[in-house]
């Protein structure tokens, strides 16, 4: 409960810069209970006293900044700066080796699904910028799952009002595999879509190869025209 006082006090004196620099600073890697601090900013949302859309606005905001900081840094100061100054922002060997087994086993999907498991969303940033994952993958993933992320935390507060703490301990437990589901899905609507577009590709070509086949009998019958005149 204390942390909660905490909490809404700096919005009180901070208003909604609380959220962005305090996820921006989670994502570095500092100390900051950001999931805490989204379903509670939800819950004042609910009581009319914040507005959610900015509210979501704010919290993608600082949490893409922070994503995107930390991957420029991996990606410019490589692997060696982490190991020398990892400690300085809580990236112990430990955790670099847990992050790399995440993305063994999970690839660039991690970046999505890391948001949801504690100890590894604060350095998938860093480890995508080491690996030199192409910009504009790491961003597909990075934003694509802050929004899902930030929605949820943010929602449980404005959809549940002051019932938002159970909910919000029950998600915590179970956090990875709403993540993975969520994942799950995505993968399955981005292959529909995908082949969809292969199948109206097909069929535009197909129905335009008949008129192509009649343009080029005319050009070879012209051709055939213009040589006997000559």
């Amino acid at each position: 409960m204390e942390m909660l006082k905490w909490i809404q006090e700096l919005f009180a004196s901070y208003g909604y810069s609380v959220l962005f620099l305090g996820l921006l600073l989670e994502f570095i890697a500092l100390p900051f209970p950001g999931e805490t601090t989204m379903a509670f900013a939800g819950f004042l949302s609910y009581t009319g006293r914040l507005d959610f859309f900015t509210l979501v606005v704010v919290a993608f905001a600082g949490t893409t900044v922070g994503m995107t900081i930390t991957y420029f840094i991996g990606l410019k100061l490589g692997l060696p700066f982490i190991q020398r100054y990892g400690k300085w922002f809580m990236f112990s060997p430990a955790k670099l080796e847990k992050t790399q087994r995440w993305f063994e086993r999970y690839g660039s999907v991690l970046i999505s699904i890391g948001y949801f498991v504690p100890g590894v969303r604060h350095f998938t940033g860093y480890f995508a910028g080491i690996i030199a994952l192409p910009f504009r993958k790491f961003a597909m993933y990075a934003y694509g799952g802050a929004l899902f992320w930030v929605l949820l935390f943010l929602g449980i507060g404005k959809i549940f009002g002051p019932q938002w703490m159970g909910i919000f301990h029950l998600m915590e437990t179970y956090a990875l595999w709403i993540a993975l589901i969520a994942a799950v899905i995505a993968a399955l609507i981005v292959m529909y879509r995908y082949r969809n577009a292969i199948r109206l590709r097909l069929s535009r070509r197909k129905a335009a190869a008949p008129l192509e086949a009649e343009v080029n009998v005319k050009v070879k019958v012209k051709v055939k025209e213009t040589s006997k005149s000559r």
